[in-house]
């Protein structure tokens, strides 16, 4: 069973950073697909980074490009979201996921799981 527990998160002031963090279980963890998402309030679930394993391609959301990192500890089965300069419109619940296939910017995710979402909240 593929689990995915995040943590990270939390209340932080514009201009400042977070690292979200998802470690996973239960699947090959170098060989699926990961991608973060978020759900701004009032919007849709939005893909804003997804790394595509078997095409070694990794994606951005024009929104964050430049400024969130997605980025993997295979030994560890987790993966991270480093989010610098971070705005208001940035406030948001993210999740992370992992499965067969993960897509962005299109959310699709086939044959995986969800993480269980964290809050993030930025003050202007």
């Amino acid at each position: 069973e593929v689990q995915l527990t995040q943590s990270g998160g939390g209340l932080v002031q514009a201009g400042g950073s977070l690292r979200l963090s998802c470690a996973t279980s239960g699947f090959t963890f170098d060989r699926y697909d990961i991608g973060w998402f978020r759900r701004a309030p009032g919007k849709g679930r939005e893909g804003i980074s997804c790394i595509n394993r078997r095409e070694g391609r990794t994606y951005y959301a024009d929104s964050v490009k430049g400024r969130f990192t997605i980025s993997t500890d295979n030994a560890k089965k987790t993966m991270f979201l480093q989010m610098n300069n971070l705005g208001p419109e940035d406030t948001a619940v993210y999740y992370c996921a992992a499965g067969e296939s993960v897509s962005c910017p299109v959310v699709s995710i086939l044959h995986g799981s969800w993480g269980q979402g964290t809050q993030v909240t930025v003050s202007s």
